[in-house]
């Protein structure tokens, strides 16, 4: 799961400051880079205040942070085959 390249992308995606969002989401910019960098698990509760901040449920924001890694091995064929579809249609959806 790359949680933290995903919350990236999309606050670059609505052309938001690390500095801006992280005061939105009531975090440090330190904190904030390190999550961005996976290099912290950030909590459930700050989780869901970046959910909030971007405008998306924190289902979809887990959703879309999803690896083929993060899949257990007997359901990752399906998983190859819906995955361009799945996160496109929630894109389409939430987005």
């Amino acid at each position: 799961m790359k949680i933290g390249v995903t919350i990236k992308s999309l606050r670059k995606e609505k052309g938001i400051r690390q500095v801006d969002f992280a005061e939105k989401c009531g975090i440090s910019q330190t904190y904030l880079s390190q999550i961005e960098n996976d290099e912290r698990n950030p909590t459930l509760d700050v989780l869901e205040r970046i959910s909030k901040v971007l405008e998306i449920p924190y289902p979809v924001l887990s959703f879309l942070s999803l690896t083929i890694d993060s899949v257990p091995e007997e359901k990752k064929e399906v998983y190859k085959k819906m995955e361009k579809v799945m996160h496109g249609l929630v894109k389409d959806v939430f987005l």
